[in-house]
């Protein structure tokens, strides 16, 4: 349970709407939280494109009214063409949005309540953009918090992942493509508003376009990608996650990274904020803030840069489940990364599915999937929903090479990701696998520890992928997503090899067959010995922020996550609820509902009948009128060409006054 607090060492003053003249002419929207009394102070900036006026209104002043409140200013702004901003978006993480962003940190730091100094902060897209920002070196940014994000566009988000094409590539573009339409508040903009909107909606398409068209790793990607150069980045980042986000795994690559001060927490948490999470503990994760801000912006002494370079959830072994809200474990600390106390410690995927401390002699082995493997996969980034976890990984595992290790007879704790050094070959020019890491119970129940993903044409580059000679023998190496687990005595260590993992990647065009070259294929875990300092890591604060602004918010009935398998037809259909809510905003008389629901179908042994279809409706009412969208969506393929089609209609007290489709082919490129 979140404290809320009242009692700050400043009141605060809200200021509901800012505008920021751009260079261009163009004025982006903004709400600042700021102390009273307190003369010129350093801001904390939230720039993404979810609309401050009715979209994140409630969180934003539980969190900027919190920073306010220590003396702080804090200010929310929407990107470009988003919520009461203007101008046109039609890309995320594009360069104008990062040149837009170097002009509002330069205007806040320019403003009589600042003392010149900006932080940026946020979670996802906020993450994201931050770092991009900080890599073109602002002179006011002077430090950078994010949350849930990545250093590398291509090989972590939500498009592509190993290669692979993510299934929620399709599904975040319909998702933008209804917040794209969404006009700004005339209570806010004025009469120009319906103006504004149509310009909105005449301008929108699908990004999935622009994201199929890019399917290897190319300049497209790089842009935004700040490993491209992390030398670029020259402010203190302090880089946070959680075990069941999609973006885990960027915490270590940054502070591996880095040539700066850092600091990175992961904890057992899904795409959330430390303090307000879906799966417990949460944190004072404000607090943190507020520890890292006083330490770089105030000169105060916190103690936070004395604390461990990482510090992350060891997560205790638990049941397969598909729902969890809570992780039992403990903290640890590693005071640099990556770290030297990690030990490698191989295991060899032998003969008769044993995994052993050494090879065993050499012997090829075949497997070709049945399109059901990744039924039981569950979701990918676990956005706060329940039921989407990976349920008992003992199905898929039906359709896959399993080995184990013996009964460990004693603990095991890893950190960090581990590694899947592979000696193969193919009978199809284009094949992909699937990798878990699971902790099998005495009873035989497995829970799924960690997931890697490879297509095999990105074996050597996902940059300049290439075809396979069906039977030569190739070597790769699968990395699984970092994670931290400890395997308990009487348990033992399962890997999993598939050929397809369905939804969580869309399949190849044929049904390949793998063969491994058993013996010459090894595991490589990062298992971590145990440190007595980690019992005497500071604990953190019970989690508060500031009361939110007034709303009833419910969760309201729509179709819930099904799986489907009919045995007799070999149709299998996965269904994802999305976005599925109503908020009242009673302070500003808006009631915002959506409904989202994405479907993913597939007929076993014909990998080219994989459909997803989309169904996104949002509505605003205002006093005024009533907006809405509504668009429905669908992505197939055949051996060459992915197929989007895309259906949007936009509507003002119930009737349609826009609408479009799209339909575009777009080649498959080794994919």
């Amino acid at each position: 349970m979140v404290r809320i607090r009242t009692d700050f060492a400043f009141s605060v003053e809200v200021i509901e709407t800012l505008w920021i003249p751009l260079p261009d002419g163009t004025r982006l929207a903004a709400k600042l939280w700021r102390p009273v009394g307190a003369g010129p102070v350093p801001a904390i900036l939230e720039y993404l494109p979810y609309r401050h006026r009715d979209g994140s209104r409630q969180r934003d002043q539980g969190m900027h009214g919190y920073f306010a409140g220590h003396g702080f200013g804090g200010i929310r702004v929407d990107i470009r063409g988003m919520g009461n901003s203007e101008g046109l978006l039609a890309d995320e993480y594009s360069v104008q949005e990062q040149l837009d962003g170097l002009d509002v940190v330069a205007w806040i730091a320019a403003q009589s309540w600042c003392d010149g100094q900006v932080a940026m902060f946020g979670i996802s897209w906020s993450g994201f953009n931050g770092l991009q920002i900080a890599s073109r070196r602002p002179p006011a940014l002077k430090t950078v918090i994010a949350v849930g994000f990545t250093d590398d566009r291509y090989a972590t988000d939500v498009h592509y992942v190993g290669g692979c094409l993510s299934k929620d590539n399709f599904d975040w573009s319909a998702t933008m493509l209804a917040q794209n339409d969404l006009p700004p508040d005339p209570a806010e903009v004025g009469p120009g508003w319906r103006e504004t909107w149509l310009k909105r909606a005449q301008a929108n398409e699908p990004w999935a376009h622009i994201w199929f068209d890019h399917q290897r790793r190319d300049a497209y990607w790089k842009q935004g990608s700040v490993c491209e150069d992390f030398a670029a980045i020259q402010v203190p980042v302090y880089a946070v996650s959680g075990w069941a986000d999609n973006y885990s795994e960027a915490v270590p690559r940054l502070l591996a990274g880095l040539q700066v001060p850092t600091r990175g927490l992961i904890g057992p948490w899904a795409h959330s904020f430390p303090h307000d999470v879906a799966v417990q503990p949460a944190i004072g994760w404000l607090q943190e803030v507020i520890r890292w801000c006083d330490h770089w912006m105030k000169a105060r002494d916190t103690g936070i840069m004395a604390e461990p370079m990482l510090r992350a959830w060891m997560q205790e072994s638990a049941r397969p489940a598909t729902c969890y809200t809570s992780r039992s474990g403990r903290w640890v600390g590693e005071e640099v990364w990556p770290s030297p106390r990690i030990n490698d410690q191989h295991l060899w995927l032998n003969v008769g599915g044993q995994l052993g401390p050494d090879p065993d002699v050499f012997d090829p082995i075949s497997i070709c999937s049945p399109l059901w493997v990744g039924l039981t996969a569950g979701e990918v980034g676990r956005y706060g929903d329940d039921a989407d976890w990976p349920t008992d990984q003992r199905l898929d595992d039906g359709g896959s090479l399993v080995y184990r290790s013996g009964p460990l007879t004693e603990r095991v704790e890893i950190l960090g990701a581990p590694r899947l050094h592979l000696r193969f070959s193919v009978d199809r020019p284009m094949a992909l696998v699937s990798v878990r890491l699971n902790d099998i119970w005495p009873d035989g129940a497995s829970t799924r520890v960690t997931v890697g993903l490879l297509n095999l044409t990105h074996r050597d580059s996902h940059e300049f992928p290439t075809p396979l000679a069906p039977g030569q023998i190739y070597e790769a190496v699968v990395e699984l997503d970092d994670i931290a687990h400890a395997f308990p005595p009487g348990h033992q260590i399962g890997l999993s090899v598939s050929t397809t993992y369905y939804p969580i990647v869309h399949p190849s065009p044929e049904m390949a067959t793998l063969t491994l070259h058993q013996g010459q294929c090894a595991l490589i875990l990062p298992v971590r010995p145990p440190q007595d300092s980690d019992a005497a890591l500071r604990a953190f604060d019970p989690p508060e922020m500031a009361a939110q602004t007034p709303h009833n918010y419910s969760t309201t009935q729509g179709p819930p996550r099904r799986v489907g398998h009919d045995l007799l037809t070999g149709h299998y259909q996965v269904d994802f609820p999305r976005w599925t809510y109503a908020v009242e905003l009673t302070d500003i008389a808006t009631t915002v509902t959506s409904a989202g629901m994405v479907r993913h179908e597939v007929i076993e042994g014909d990998p080219l009948s994989a459909v997803t279809t989309t169904d996104y409706d949002v509505t605003i009412a205002r006093p005024d009128a009533t907006v809405g969208h509504h668009s429905t969506g669908r992505l197939s393929c055949d051996a060459t060409h992915f197929l989007l089609e895309t259906d949007v209609k936009v509507s003002e007290n119930g009737k349609v006054i826009f609408g479009k489709r799209w339909t575009k082919r777009i080649a498959r490129d080794l994919l």
